[in-house]
């Protein structure tokens, strides 16, 4: 099963992370299919390929809590419409 999911980037206490595209139960660290943006909490700012997110919504993937919440703020749905 395909998620989409953050990955973390960046030094300890300054992280930032990417948006993902990977199988629901592998490491972070390990193959991904396809990177769709990133996101930095610090300053709330993100930048994401809604076309990319919409398709793989579109072919099942489910987006783990926290990248549901970003992407309420890119105006996006759960399931693939903006």
């Amino acid at each position: 099963m395909l998620a989409i999911k953050l990955k973390s980037v960046g030094k300890k206490h300054q992280r930032s992370f990417r948006l993902v595209v990977g199988e629901k139960r592998s490491r972070l660290k390990g193959e991904l299919i396809e990177d769709l943006g990133w996101y930095n909490p610090h300053t709330n700012k993100f930048e994401i390929k809604n076309d990319r997110v919409v398709y793989w919504l579109g072919v099942g993937a489910s987006p783990t809590k926290t990248v549901g919440e970003v992407l309420k703020k890119a105006k996006i749905d759960a399931k693939g419409r903006k």
